[in-house]
């Protein structure tokens, strides 16, 4: 009907748009784009894939672990070592009773100095706390350890925007061995390492002392399943290459390539005897071989994994 504006055809429309003038489009173009995202903000780097592959698993996994019960220390040296080496003791006992000479002095000493609790105990409740160990009336208490989750590693290398270094130990059953890796590893720049749960060293008072502090600064991870984790590793873009006398590729070979040096690595150290396991050394990407004389059958855990660590530090 006539004048009825809302039927359909009653109003003409323009199928073209307005468009903006060529001096708009130009102005556009020459504005900056703003400061460069970091590189876990950009979806393309690989620092932010690695962060969301962390985020999707945080929430389906526990952050810390416990190693179980607390730990003894028995005996005044070593529980003087200890408490000089930084170990994180929470109570020093002395049984009712102790001759007191120069080591139980500076163990009363350095306990005052570091805030710990001291505690005078009967004899027979000190054999009790320590197994029956030799004791000589000084014992020290420490926690158990607070494992960290092997996706944790992930997370703090995200968090500072740099390719992860990861350690993992095979079959390493010293624990002193494992303090001497912490050590290194904290030396030179690693994100943390990583243990299996079972038939591997722990975070003992060894473990500690061996690490002179380096425990409380880098976190120690424990896997379940050491060959799944790497494969988890791999799946969030590492590398994963092993320590083996039979390495198709030597340090300098590995030094050589930046990809491969300067991208996300997990080095991975089995025992001085043994080396690797057949199941690890299938999984590792490449092996890797120290050069050095021929009168020298192999380097322990702790020596390997520090002259690896160097050069990927120096390389880095």
């Amino acid at each position: 009907m006539p004048g009825n504006s809302k039927r359909k055809g009653a109003i003409r429309k323009s199928s073209k748009r307005p468009t903006a003038g060529s001096g708009g489009r130009v102005r556009q173009g020459l504005e900056g784009k703003g400061p460069t995202p970091k590189a876990a903000d950009r979806p393309n780097h690989k620092a932010h894939k690695f962060r969301t592959k962390a985020e999707q698993s945080a929430s389906a996994r526990p952050k810390r672990r416990s190693a179980g019960d607390d730990e003894w220390i028995a005996g005044r040296n070593s529980v003087v070592e200890a408490l000089r080496a930084g170990v994180p003791v929470s109570g020093v006992y002395v049984a009712e009773g102790t001759e007191r000479d120069a080591r139980l002095r500076e163990a009363f000493k350095l306990a005052a100095e570091g805030g710990i609790s001291l505690l005078e105990v009967t004899r027979a409740e000190l054999d009790r706390r320590t197994d029956k160990a030799v004791h000589q009336g000084l014992a020290a208490r420490i926690p158990a350890y607070e494992y960290a989750h092997p996706s944790d590693l992930l997370d703090d290398a995200a968090e500072r925007g740099e390719a992860p270094l990861i350690v993992a130990l095979d079959s390493v059953t010293d624990p002193r061995n494992l303090g001497a890796v912490v050590r290194s590893a904290a030396a030179f720049g690693a994100h943390g390492v990583v243990v299996p749960e079972r038939r591997a060293a722990r975070m003992t008072a060894s473990a500690w002392k061996s690490s002179a502090g380096a425990a409380a600064r880098l976190p120690v991870a424990h896997a379940t399943n050491l060959v799944r984790t790497l494969k988890d590793y791999q799946d969030a873009g590492c590398q994963v290459v092993g320590l083996a006398a039979s390495g198709d590729l030597t340090l300098p070979d590995l030094l050589a390539d930046p990809d491969l040096a300067s991208g996300p690595l997990v080095v991975v150290v089995g025992s001085e005897g043994d080396g690797l396991s057949r199941l690890v050394g299938e999984t590792c990407d490449r092996l890797l071989s120290i050069p050095m004389a021929s009168s020298v059958e192999s380097l322990n855990a702790g020596v390997a994994a520090s002259i690896a660590l160097y050069a990927l530090a120096q390389h880095r």
